[in-house]
């Protein structure tokens, strides 16, 4: 089953850059970094990757090398989302969804749509989509938030609807939904610090930014959580959260690409309406760096 490749850290993967362009050296490196760090599968295309500055092309291209470079190691989740569902519909029958296991699809953002909307925009997505299908809840990015209510409702419709990134903030939402949630339907966080509370009340994980720049460690404390060491996978939680607070002081991924180039995996650039990370943060993550001993 899907659910089986999905559950524990996934990591929403950055696309690095060089002059701009889609750095591959960066992003074979990135590859190799978050698979020998723990993650258990990777998500290509989210928006920690910058899809939206991506060109269809470009995206084809950078999924298709994570695919051949992974080479089977971890399964892979592709991000396929648009606020025209009609245009998502044929990407869908279109774009080459071959060697993944899901897609990860936000809602509609812009637009503003009813819970009814976002239901039926939901509902066209999974009848498109070739693999099943994780929604994800993201209020910050989208300005409108899923409530429990409609997540329950499109996992009660659907068995191709197998999970979703809840990212609303709000710990009684994700609760109602885990109460709610039919048999085998995963509720994964989209907001790391939450990731531990989340799995102490029977949640199946994270899909995570952190894991970018902090796999060994994030991975770590998050399987120690799902093992049911709680105590200490707080305790580890609490120790990372100034630098995972870092990560998001100047946006995502703007945080975690300063990171990944102070670490000397990627560059820190981003591309426009993003800007790379003001000098005092660099200053705070290689202090940081030098804390958790990052190399």
């Amino acid at each position: 089953m899907v659910q089986d490749m999905i559950k524990g850290v996934g990591v929403a993967l950055i696309t690095p850059f060089n002059n701009y362009e889609v750095d591959y050296p960066a992003l074979e490196r990135m590859v190799d970094y978050v698979i020998a760090g723990g993650v258990d599968y990777i998500v290509a295309l989210g928006s920690t990757a910058e899809t939206a500055t991506l060109s269809l092309k470009e995206r084809d291209e950078v999924l298709r090398f994570i695919v051949k470079h992974t080479n089977g190691r971890v399964p892979i989740v592709a991000g396929m989302g648009s606020n025209n569902t009609a245009d998502l519909v044929e990407q869908l029958h279109t774009f080459n969804l071959s060697d993944v296991v899901a897609i990860l699809s936000v809602v509609p953002y812009y637009n503003k749509p009813s819970q009814e909307g976002i239901y039926r925009h939901f509902m066209a997505v999974a009848e498109a989509s070739p693999v099943p299908v994780i929604i994800y809840n993201v209020p910050g990015r989208t300005g409108l938030n899923m409530t429990a209510a409609t997540t329950l409702r499109l996992a009660h419709a659907t068995p191709k609807i197998v999970a979703i990134k809840e990212a609303c903030g709000n710990i009684e939402q994700m609760q109602a939904i885990l109460d709610g949630r039919p048999e085998g339907f995963l509720v994964l966080s989209g907001d790391d610090g939450l990731t531990v509370e989340l799995v102490k009340r029977g949640g199946d994980g994270v899909i995570s930014v952190a894991a970018n720049s902090l796999p060994e460690r994030f991975c770590g404390c998050v399987h120690r959580a799902i093992e049911g060491n709680i105590a200490t996978a707080e305790s580890e939680m609490a120790e990372l959260t100034p630098a995972i607070d870092l990560l998001f002081k100047e946006g995502n991924p703007t945080g975690v690409k300063s990171m990944t180039a102070a670490m000397g995996l990627t560059r820190s650039e981003v591309r426009l309406p993003l800007v790379e990370g003001s000098i005092s943060l660099m200053e705070d993550i290689k202090s940081a760096i030098t804390k958790y001993d990052l190399r």
